[in-house]
């Protein structure tokens, strides 16, 4: 078995649980009397505490467990939630995501035990028993065989049956045993080795069956060999089982020590361990009639008993869970988790075919009289396969944006607190879906704006009241589509920019002439902030500096095919706006021809394309401008840009191909159009080197290799 598989399962598992956690902890601490946060808090709690058990991680098992504890308290009604008591959760929080952190990186939990915080867990819960604090000793790691046990009379039952042989319960004694199995037995005892019968029984609460049955296997590999079990360890491997799984095993080893073996595995209910064969009947003569005849009794009891309760176990856990689960908000993402590099396996297959949908149309414009109506339907037949194709595999690749941002209320709730300042962020749009390629990388650019605009955005509490606002500041994360597009907006209602400090802080720095400045709009003079190590703080805190890496947010966000703007008013707030593209695989563009070679613009930057004589070209501060309908637009004249050679015709006029970013527009002279085409963009790693202006290339119908332009760096 691969335990691998299953700690990428208790990795995924567990960042939802933690997420909960923070979610309900942000609720308990404006509502402590929500009981609804307080269960769901606690089934987070008890189910992070059996993940971590059946994964061997004993330090985040009694973190977990702690927290279950006082939860289970404040259920009972014996405690309340406390400001200090969120503090210490927080804490506590920390101290798991530290863990996981850690397995992310070793695959182990580390060595940090977090006394302090286990003990102030200990401690809140003691009092509420009336125990006293002062006196509760932090408690050891969870033993193998938690407290959680459904029917603990139920328990002691079958534990005397199993002392008293345990085979009622054996069921390693039906597994059927052939004459070349009895010769490998003969074998065996000839090397000096025991041959038992194994029945391991697993905890009711146990959740990762699979993995503990791999530790289970893993221990005794060492003693000795498995020589067959049932189920199968094909079925056993992929969890096709219900609690229990029976084993013939051979081993040098005593009896003792194999069940010693396999019971201090966690979540491991009991472990019968026995003779096999004809030993198994020897021993059976060998009991005292009395018990014979008790034991069929127990043998009938014990394990319908057994059955019972794990069949009502399951159903009133079920019962139970029904009316909070209506209650509670859905978890992100509780849906199929598909590998991301099958997902790009299945991306360039859609490639491929619209690669070849490209050469159907191709072949059919260059020969007329291949271009009948047969192919012609074949072709659009083949156009409608791939769009829906694309548009499917879009759907799978969509990740709503919640999956970024619901990590935020907690981090301006902890700025709120280490800054001295009363803050509260308002997020929408959640819902909104982004490609996973982007959603993987916008999460630290829109936490440094969070963190810039709860630092240097929003003023002291004390400032706010003198200026007649509101002494909680407020934040905001909006998220919408248009289009093509997605726009993310973060702002906040605090001063605003200082257009004129920042003027001076450049002519100061000499990042601009003072002649400079007297010419520059505002506009262009709040867009030094994205210059690298501009900034306007007076000091540098560990939080953020006004511009200390916007620099680097604006980098990221262009690196994504999107852009970035800043409107700032004085004593109304200040806002930043990002759009992305919703997918960075398959995009419509504009091909167009530049001397003899071929580029693709996107069609989401472009605005229209016009036609323009020579003579309305004007030259202003010695650069190239058109007034198109009452707007001067600047020209890029791509060949010389892009160092191509002039093709061989004599054009009467300038194709122009507007683009626009935010509010600015720039004009790309262009030597012919071939009109509008759904292209692949496929990398081009680091063969280009003016990366800034090249986004990716894509592979025509006809095979020629055609680059796209990056239309956000031109403007």
């Amino acid at each position: 078995m691969d335990v691998s598989q299953y700690l990428e399962i208790f990795i995924d598992e567990t960042k939802e649980h933690l997420q909960t956690l923070s979610d309900q902890f942000m609720v308990i601490e404006q509502e402590p009397e929500n009981m609804d946060a307080v269960n769901e808090i606690f089934r987070a709690a008890h189910s992070l505490k059996g993940m971590a058990g059946t994964m061997g991680f004993k330090r985040m098992q009694r973190l977990t467990h702690d927290m279950e504890n006082v939860f289970q308290e404040i259920r009972s009604e014996n405690m309340k939630v406390s400001p200090e008591l969120v503090d210490v959760l927080f804490r506590g929080l920390d101290a798991l995501e530290a863990y996981l952190a850690e397995v992310l990186e070793t695959a182990t939990e580390g060595e940090e035990d977090n006394e302090e915080i286990c003990n102030t867990l200990n401690s809140i819960a003691a009092k509420a028993t009336g125990k006293g604090g002062d006196a509760a000793p932090a408690p050891a790691a969870p033993a193998p065989a938690p407290a959680e046990s459904s029917a603990p009379a139920e328990s002691s039952t079958e534990s005397s049956t199993s002392s008293a042989g345990g085979s009622a319960k054996a069921k390693y004694l039906d597994i059927p045993i052939a004459d070349a199995d009895r010769t490998t037995f003969d074998k065996a005892k000839d090397s000096g080795q025991n041959i038992f019968g194994i029945t391991v029984y697993l905890q009711d609460s146990c959740i990762l069956k699979a993995a503990r049955a791999f530790l289970v296997f893993k221990a005794l590999e060492e003693l000795g060999e498995v020589f067959r079990a049932v189920p199968s360890v094909q079925d056993i491997e992929d969890e096709k089982f219900e609690s229990d799984f029976s084993l013939i095993y051979l081993t040098s080893e005593s009896q003792q020590k194999v069940k010693q073996v396999i019971e201090s595995v966690s979540e491991i209910k009991e472990a019968i361990v026995g003779p096999v064969g004809e030993e198994a009947k020897a021993e059976e003569e060998k009991a005292p009639e009395a018990e014979k005849k008790e034991e069929p009794k127990k043998a009938e009891n014990a394990p319908a008993a057994s059955q019972a309760a794990a069949k009502a176990a399951p159903k009133k856990a079920k019962e139970e869970k029904k009316p909070a689960a209506k209650a509670a908000k859905p978890a992100v993402g509780r849906t199929v988790r598909v590998d991301i590099e099958k997902l790009d396996v299945l991306m360039n297959l859609v490639s491929e075919l619209i690669i070849a949908k490209n050469g159907i149309v191709s072949i059919s414009t260059s020969d007329a009289s291949i271009n009948d109506s047969g192919l012609n339907e074949q072709i659009e037949y083949l156009e409608s396969v791939t769009t829906n194709l694309h548009e499917s595999v879009m759907k799978v690749r969509m990740v709503p944006i919640e999956s970024v941002v619901n990590i935020f209320p907690r981090m301006i709730r902890d700025l709120s607190k280490k800054l001295g300042k009363k803050m509260e962020l308002h997020m929408s749009g959640e819902e909104t879906e982004l490609d996973r390629t982007v959603i993987d990388e916008i999460g630290d650019p829109l936490q440094h704006l969070l963190r810039n605009s709860a630092d240097h955005g929003l003023e002291e509490n004390d400032e706010r009241i003198a200026l007649g606002n509101e002494e909680v500041g407020n934040i905001y994360l909006d998220a919408y589509q248009e289009g093509n597009n997605v726009t993310i907006e973060v702002r906040d209602d605090g001063a605003g920019i200082n257009i004129e400090k920042v003027r001076q802080k450049a002519i100061d720095k000499g990042t601009i002439s003072e002649e400079q400045a007297a010419i520059m709009s505002d506009k262009e003079i709040i867009d030094l902030l994205f210059r690298p190590s501009f900034s306007t703080a007076e000091k540098i805190t560990d939080v953020s500096g006004r511009g200390v890496g916007l620099d680097v947010v604006k980098t990221k966000i262009e690196g994504l095919g999107g852009s970035i703007e800043c409107k700032t008013e004085i004593g109304e707030g200040s806002s930043f706006i990002i759009r992305l593209p919703v997918t960075l695989a398959i995009i419509q563009a504009l091909m167009v021809e530049i001397g003899k070679e071929k580029y693709a613009i996107p069609l989401g930057s472009i605005e229209t394309i016009e036609d323009v004589p020579f003579d309305d070209v004007k030259l202003v501060q010695m650069k190239e401008v058109i007034n198109l309908r009452g707007t001067v637009i600047p020209l890029i004249r791509l060949d010389r840009l892009l160092e191509v050679e002039p093709g061989d015709f004599e054009p009467e006029s300038l194709t122009v191909v507007i683009v626009r970013k935010g509010d600015r527009q720039a004009g790309l002279v262009v030597d012919n159009l071939n009109g509008q085409q759904e292209i692949v963009i496929k990398p081009i790693g680091e063969y280009i080197h003016c990366s800034k202006l090249i986004s990716g290339a894509t592979i025509l119908g006809n095979g020629d290799i055609a680059l796209i332009l990056e239309a956000n760096t031109l403007v």
